[in-house]
């Protein structure tokens, strides 16, 4: 940054809703760059006058405040400027997060080629992988029957069963309401299915509500069972008056987990991101009731006046993968930023996650959000993610295929088409390696009852998802279901 100070008036718009990695080194901020930058530090980052920005070399530190700092304050003795005075702290921030981006364009080329090929070898073990299902739309949620059948969802409405080799459809289920992320969601069994028999979903809904004259609807949580072959006794576990459901087709959340006779679930910020601060409203929050419906009594808030009783944090923006760590206890999320900033949280009662007036990420269009990362009061992220990875579906791994894995958390990326396996101790993420890559859009990730690792990847256009596993390179390959 040695270039004559030109002055810029970025303008603040609203996110446009659009996938965040797809719009990596975009947008108003690659303007900043451009007219501030590229003449010292190169077109592409690599350097030129000035010192390359992608090559992992910081003399004055590489973390995100010493890189602020140095755009801040300048190099002394360098011909390296202050902006402040330039930049407000805003454009400042976003000037991180693009170089950020910009660093991880020039990885994936390695890390194809590291994760290519029919054998892959990553983080101590090598594996192949099996496809042993396939969708006809786009798949969102995996689950293990107790004979180690699979259910899984389809976004526009459909619960396929996969057994023996064999695709059967599950009819009767609750119609759904698809509007942009909006459809069928999570699958799960009761702990105790065996006995009660008890299948929970969750889907979008739309009842009749309307918002600035178009349609609105809202996240929903039921369940039932299935008698042969169809859907029924469906009870309604959560949903949400309709005076607060939206017409936005974003931000549905979703995931399930249980734990000694409650359920844990996620719901979205549904486009209205102020909302994820209000604990009258349903968005983004993660809520706690019991497996039946019922209201615990212990909640966070459910003797605060005008408060929704089954909160159980807020401040999330989109929830997209949950799971409870079998070692300690502790609840994990994985959620989605905008522009960079996806987290993976340690969800706490009655805590705040800080979206929107605290995030790593910036708006889709280029534009910075806000210049803060932390404030008092506010939970951080144990692990955030510049640019967006597109987090999805997790899981802590409880097989002994790849005994090294064993007890790690696996974490699906849909835009990066990666999945990442997370080392976790003492409550910290002290390891993130990427061990597959490039073989489509990771939605969801389970730990079979088989020991292997099983994926739901979507890919093409129209999306179809495919169920594949991930086996150790010795083992043989056994059945396929259509």
């Amino acid at each position: 940054m040695r270039t004559a100070i030109l002055i810029l008036t970025l303008l603040i718009s609203a996110p446009f809703q659009a996938n965040a990695q797809n719009r990596t080194g975009e947008g108003e901020v690659r303007q900043l760059y451009d007219n501030n930058c590229s003449g010292c530090h190169g077109e592409n980052l690599a350097g030129g006058s000035g010192a390359s920005l992608i090559d992992d070399e910081w003399i004055h530190g590489s973390d995100d405040e010493a890189v602020a700092a140095s755009i801040r304050n300048g190099i002394p003795d360098t011909e390296m400027p202050a902006w402040a005075g330039t930049l407000n702290e805003k454009q400042i921030r976003s000037m991180v997060i693009f170089l950020r981006e910009m660093k991880a364009k020039t990885r994936q080329g390695q890390l194809l080629s590291d994760l290519e090929g029919e054998v892959v070898s990553a983080a101590g073990h090598s594996y192949t992988l099996e496809e042993v299902g396939r969708g006809e739309g786009l798949l969102w949620s995996i689950a293990f029957t107790p004979d180690s059948a699979m259910l899984v969802t389809q976004r526009d409405g459909v619960l396929w069963r996969f057994e023996d080799g064999q695709r059967t459809e599950i009819e009767g289920i609750p119609e759904v309401w698809q509007r942009g992320q909006g459809g069928l969601f999570e699958v799960a069994f009761h702990p105790d299915y065996a006995d009660n028999g008890w299948i929970y979903l969750s889907y979008s809904e739309h009842t009749g509500a309307q918002e600035r004259g178009k349609d609105a609807g809202m996240t929903r949580v039921v369940r039932g069972k299935i008698v042969d072959g169809r859907w029924s006794e469906q009870e309604t576990l959560f949903k949400v008056d309709e005076a607060h459901h939206t017409s936005a087709g974003a931000h549905f959340g979703s995931r399930f987990v249980f734990d000694d006779g409650y359920l844990f679930f996620g719901i979205g910020d549904r486009g209205r991101m102020e909302r994820a601060q209000e604990l009258d409203r349903p968005n983004g929050k993660i809520y706690r009731i019991h497996d039946n419906g019922r209201v615990p009594t212990d909640n966070p808030f459910v003797d605060r006046e005008g408060a929704l009783p089954e909160i159980w944090s807020y401040g999330h923006r989109n929830p997209q993968g949950l799971d409870m760590d079998p070692s300690t206890g502790l609840l994990w999320e994985s959620e989605h930023g905008p522009r960079g900033g996806d987290e993976i949280n340690l969800v706490e009662k009655g805590r705040n996650y800080g979206w929107p007036v605290i995030t790593y990420g910036m708006n889709y269009n280029g534009t910075p959000m806000t210049d803060e990362t932390h404030r008092e009061g506010l939970e951080q992220p144990k692990l955030y993610w510049v640019p967006s990875i597109a987090v999805a579906g997790i899981d802590f791994y409880e097989g002994d295929a790849f005994p090294g894995w064993t007890g790690k958390l696996l974490v699906g990326g849909m835009a990066s088409q990666e999945l990442h396996l997370l080392a976790i101790e003492d409550g910290k993420v002290t390891a993130d390696d990427i061990i597959l890559k490039g073989r489509g859009r990771v939605r969801d990730v389970a730990s079979g009852p088989d020991g292997f690792i099983y994926l739901l990847l979507n890919d093409g256009s129209p999306r179809t998802g495919r169920v594949v596993r991930m086996i150790p390179a010795q083992e043989t390959v056994s059945v396929r279901a259509r």
